[in-house]
């Protein structure tokens, strides 16, 4: 009788890792080493499974079973329970927030029920250090169909057909892209993989990395034979150790197996690629500036045309597509264009991976068709808000994109309908925000940023980004003034207009799209000196009720500048000139006393306080 084989899908994301993962596999081993069940049970490392919101996390195969929030003192519980007695442990499966009982299934859990996986169709399914294991679910299949039965115009022609359009940004047709190159006359040519995935909560392209890298490979291989290039590029980011262990890996074992070098597979096609790590620069998500930077100089862009694909890396003709651009490549040849072209809208085919961050229940990276409701993903994918809060906007893009309004909730997610809204599609950063944000700070906060990653080479994106932040700050402190929001209307169109690259167009976005949908909260901010939002700390200001006050002291201890008095049973007051409006007070003040309260604008005014503690009035029980 066939021993029944029990597969642990353990994932090793860097989000997991960072919670102990590769801890948990050591005890997993150990533990089922112990229980002498090496035969019928082990235990394999995936990449990211997707759910990075439970993470560390693990799936029991071919069961279903999904675990989440795991600990290596989880371990030999979960091993007696489950690998010996047949039990699966309750307390470490998912619960979703509006049921009481937990559900087993990955299956059946709401996060990935609307999903549609092309690019991470191996995710939490294969060992991403293995090749054997991405040959096992067709790899380097499309490759082989390529060599041996496709000339450069074929696979150019279906890319084309296929609708594929670069997921790096700016949406522009894959299948032109490489067409142009393919025509330039000059040689050699060039291939490159932008993996220089800056956007502040955005993880995708790092966890395509981590979770399949031979998907891109492949991809590469064909895109160069389809443009005549024998060398690539893979720029990533020296932040992701992780991800770059495991491409380099990738890349050696594709080399041991003849599919990178010379006469791969016999066919006379040759091509090599090499990875160079990138400091951190955002402005090298440009693809001059990431060219410039793997020639060894200053992260600057250029004008435009001529394009990289006429005249690119050691000013010869060039491609640059994203990782999940390139990963999508074989999907397409094995499965055909007209497969992938009904996938989406009519304008933006397949699908598009999104890291689904901020204040939302179910945290994660998502692959979604292109044409999804902005509601699908918030409420059916994310599962809502926590706390049962408001829902008020979500930002696309990263810092370049901007910030639709919950009127917009049912607006389908591809390119023109983003940008329409005054987003954009951007690499895939998708940031949800509740009531509890203000949405002028959000402004300032990526408008901060994007001032600070700036090369400065433009003026109207050096000086126009200071120009919006130095306004910004001015409202957020209360010094706004009338006529502050046409300037900031002015110069952010102008430095729209103006700017040489893609960091100066979009870099207005935050600010554009918050003035056009939430205006009434810059206009609060500006002529009643309030936040409503309660989140600017210059127009906030903390205060002890009295009545309510029972002299606990837990407030008065966890303090941090020590801006509150009183004594044990006597009414605290808040030193203002002391404090520093961090909220620790609010936080630590036990829910049924609730007497500490956050106020702006005149309720500010009406707060005289108290002048010294005095004893708590005896309350009725």
């Amino acid at each position: 009788m066939a021993v029944r084989r029990i597969e642990l899908m353990l994932c090793t994301g860097t989000g997991c890792v960072a919670g102990g993962a590769f801890r948990i596999y050591e005890t997993l081993e150990k533990e089922i080493q112990k229980q002498g069940l090496e035969k019928e049970i082990s235990v394999i490392i995936t990449g990211c499974n997707g759910f990075c919101g439970q993470g560390p996390l693990m799936v029991v195969q071919p069961d279903e079973i999904f675990y989440g929030f795991l600990t290596p003192e989880d371990i030999p519980f979960l091993v007696q329970e489950h690998l010996l007695k047949g039990r699966p442990v309750k307390k470490l499966m998912f619960t979703p927030p509006e049921k009481k009982e937990p559900v087993p299934l990955l299956s059946e859990i709401p996060f990935f029920k609307k999903q549609m996986l092309v690019v991470l169709r191996n995710k939490g399914i294969i060992d991403p250090e293995k090749i054997d294991d991405y040959i096992a679910r067709d790899g380097y299949t499309a490759l082989e169909k390529v060599l041996s039965s496709m000339t450069p115009d074929d696979v150019i022609d279906e890319i084309t057909r296929s609708g594929l359009r670069g997921r790096g940004g700016g949406g522009f047709p894959t299948g032109t892209k490489w067409k142009i190159c393919r025509t330039e006359q000059k040689t050699p040519k060039y291939i490159i993989c932008n993996c220089d995935e800056g956007d502040p909560g955005a993880y995708m392209d790092r966890s395509v990395f981590e979770t399949d890298p031979h998907t891109v490979i492949e991809g590469m291989i064909i895109g160069a034979y389809a443009i005549g290039a024998s060398h690539a590029y893979i720029y990533a980011r020296t932040e992701y150790p992780l991800a770059i262990k495991r491409m380099d890996l990738a890349i050696s074992h594709a080399r041991d197996y003849g599919l990178l070098g010379k006469n791969i597979l016999g066919t006379g096609f040759s091509f090599n690629l090499e990875i160079r790590e990138g400091s951190g620069a955002f402005v090298c998500g440009e693809e001059t500036s990431l060219i410039h930077s793997i020639e060894g100089k200053g992260p600057e862009p250029r004008q435009r045309p001529p394009f990289p694909a006429q005249l690119g890396i050691w000013d010869c003709p060039t491609v640059i597509n994203n990782v999940e651009t390139w990963a999508n490549v074989p999907v397409i040849i094995n499965r055909g264009a007209d497969w992938f072209s009904k996938l989406g809208t009519e304008t933006s085919k397949g699908t598009k991976i999104f890291s689904l961050v901020g204040k939302i229940n179910n945290t994660g990276l998502i692959e979604v068709p292109m044409g999804i409701t902005l509601r699908e993903i918030v409420y059916d994918i994310g599962g809502g808000i926590p706390y049962d809060k408001k829902f008020k906007a979500v930002q696309t893009g990263g810092p370049s994109g901007g910030c639709m309004p919950d009127s917009m909730i049912d607006v389908p997610i591809d390119y023109e309908s983003l940008t329409e809204a005054g987003s954009m599609m951007g690499s895939g950063g998708m940031i949800v925000m509740d009531e509890d944000i203000c949405m002028v700070d959000v402004a300032k906060f990526f408008i901060q940023f994007t001032n600070d990653e700036s090369c400065g080479k433009c003026t109207t994106c050096r000086d126009g980004s200071e120009a919006l932040y130095e306004i910004l700050t001015n409202i957020t402190n209360g010094d706004g003034k009338e006529g502050d929001l046409e300037f900031l209307d002015e110069v952010g169109n102008a430095v729209k207009d103006a700017s040489m690259c893609g960091l100066g167009t979009t870099l207005p976005n935050p600010v554009l799209s918050t003035l056009k949908y939430f205006r009434d909260e810059y206009e609060a901010h500006i002529k009643e000196k309030r936040c409503p939002a309660l989140v600017c700390k210059n127009l906030i200001k903390y205060y002890i009720l009295p009545e309510k006050c029972t002299g606990c002291k837990l407030c008065l201890k966890n303090c941090p500048p020590d801006a509150i008095k009183g004594e044990l049973k006597h009414v605290h007051i808040i030193d203002q000139s002391k404090c520093t409006k961090c909220g620790t007070c609010l936080d630590v003040c036990p829910p049924k006393v609730s007497a500490i309260i956050k106020v702006t604008g005149k309720e500010m005014e009406n707060i005289t306080g108290i002048e010294e503690p005095y004893p708590v009035k005896r309350r009725k029980k």
